[in-house]
């Protein structure tokens, strides 16, 4: 099916930070995840690295990103590219939410510092 109907709400939320699966191999894309994030202001980052590289697209607000010991700005219309087993964090770096449109091959996984990777379920 070449039209994949957004979701009426959120598919998952961690804490402040809500997804909405958009795309993934569970939705009817075979190749690509693509979903969109919402980080309220104020919400601590958590680090973490994908074991594929990661594209973020800002919508709305401001990402702050912490990454190989630099800490760089993106606004609306900017894109990120977060290359695979990179420990990095995003964060907002605003005072209204920031909506960012993210993309990652399919089975790509993510992990936590001493942690097993894991596939995050919105791209699944």
């Amino acid at each position: 099916m070449p039209v994949l109907s957004r979701p009426s709400a959120p598919t998952h939320e961690f804490g402040a930070t809500r997804f909405t699966a958009l795309a993934s191999p569970s939705r009817g894309s075979s190749e690509l995840a693509v979903w969109q994030v919402e980080i309220a202001p104020g919400t601590p980052p958590t680090p973490h690295a994908l074991t594929r590289e990661e594209v973020f697209v800002v919508l709305e607000g401001t990402a702050e990103l912490r990454i190989g010991g630099t800490v760089t700005t993106a606004r609306a219309g900017d894109a990120i590219a977060v290359p695979p087993g990179q420990m990095f964090e995003l964060a907002n770096a605003g005072d209204r939410p920031l909506i960012a449109v993210c993309c990652m091959s399919s089975g790509g996984r993510a992990y936590l510092a001493g942690q097993e990777p894991f596939a995050p379920p919105w791209t699944v």
